[in-house]
């Protein structure tokens, strides 16, 4: 042992090929523990396909993803337990109840007081009043608290979000975001997020990559991707990276090896 800190995640040199179109071209970074990161870009960016290879749901053309110092997707089996993904765009089955749903993944994850894990979430995340609800019923608001429960269930050390906020009312969205907030603080756990809205992740990551047409071609805190680009939020840097008009540093980061 060398006494190096492993990083969550490191990705080096990702390639990935659809009918000879690379949806990830060459990308590399990393994410340490406890650290907020979002990964931004537009539609077609690449970010689904990255955080498919992630969860080693899909296997890479070429290159290395390593997460919670497994490797992707041939180790995923290491990895699993320890991490989780949520997604508002992904459903659950609509004619089981809410208890019923969060049951069946409470069993997949190993869980063994899986009433009193429920139970716990419940109280946490304000699902008393819908848990005997079939999951179809149930408001956008009330999915979201669901997913973001399912993705609680085994208290993972890693949790993906994609869109963790999409479809709320600003009142539970910022009730979502300072969840996020606490549970990070409280745990130390680490956080991937996909998001679209500027503001959530202004507020959350402590890094951002930006991605255009499968390449990470900026990265950086929020402040400082602002000042770079001499922008007055980040939602601007996002419009100009996404339209090719990016100015400083973004032209020279198209780069294959994990960040330093």
């Amino acid at each position: 042992m060398d006494g190096r800190i492993l990083p969550v995640i490191e990705v080096q040199d990702l390639y990935k090929s659809f009918g000879g179109v690379n949806a990830v071209d060459g990308i590399g970074f990393r994410v340490d523990a406890g650290q907020t990161v979002a990964l931004l870009g537009g539609n077609g960016a690449g970010k689904t396909t990255t955080i498919s290879m992630l969860l080693g749901l899909l296997s890479p053309s070429a290159g290395s993803v390593k997460v919670l110092g497994a490797s992707m997707p041939d180790e995923r089996h290491k990895a699993l337990g320890c991490m989780n993904f949520s997604s508002p765009y992904v459903d659950l089955p609509k004619r089981l109840r809410v208890w019923e749903n969060l049951t069946v993944y409470a069993h997949l994850y190993g869980i063994r007081d899986v009433k009193g894990r429920i139970a716990e979430l419940s109280d946490d995340l304000e699902l008393g009043g819908f848990l005997e609800r079939p999951f179809g019923e149930l408001s956008a608001g009330q999915k979201t608290r669901v997913a973001l429960a399912k993705s609680l269930l085994n208290a993972p050390k890693l949790m993906l979000m994609d869109e963790p906020t999409a479809s709320l009312d600003p009142d539970t969205g910022d009730w979502v975001r300072g969840y996020l907030e606490r549970y990070r603080a409280k745990t130390g756990a680490t956080i991937l997020l996909a998001s679209h809205n500027m503001g959530e992740v202004e507020r959350l990551a402590d890094n951002v990559l930006m991605m255009r047409a499968g390449k990470i071609v900026d990265e950086g805190a929020p402040n400082d991707l602002i000042q770079r680009h001499g922008r007055e939020n980040l939602e601007q840097v996002f419009l100009d990276i996404a339209r090719g008009q990016n100015k400083g540093q973004a032209q020279t980061n198209d780069r294959g090896g994990a960040a330093a």
